[in-house]
């Protein structure tokens, strides 16, 4: 059975940052493929949270939509709740769990 996924206001503020810059530098065909991309991994991670890579932070997960962006959510018992969009190319110790 799916488990509901929750937006937090950070994932929406960093998803929300990822469109603008896609809007500036690509196409809005690069946009709508990260649209669909994160619509996808966000079904997968509702199907099956424990899918994706845990992290060294208990109940923390991270799952890749595109080659340069992770998705960090964390597992509850009864649903799941997405922390933020990270940009690949940053240094990892400064991610925000």
């Amino acid at each position: 059975m799916a488990k509901e996924v929750i937006w937090t206001p950070e994932a929406i503020d960093s998803f929300n940052r990822v469109i603008s810059y896609l809007q500036e530098e690509w196409t809005d065909n690069e946009i709508e493929d990260f649209i669909k991309l994160t619509d996808e991994v966000i079904n997968y991670i509702s199907l099956q949270p424990l899918m994706f890579r845990k992290t060294s932070k208990p109940n923390i997960h991270e799952a890749l939509v595109t080659q340069h962006n992770l998705l960090i959510y964390r597992i509850y018992p009864n649903h799941i709740s997405l922390i933020t969009f990270w940009d690949t190319r940053q240094n990892p110790k400064k991610k925000r769990f």
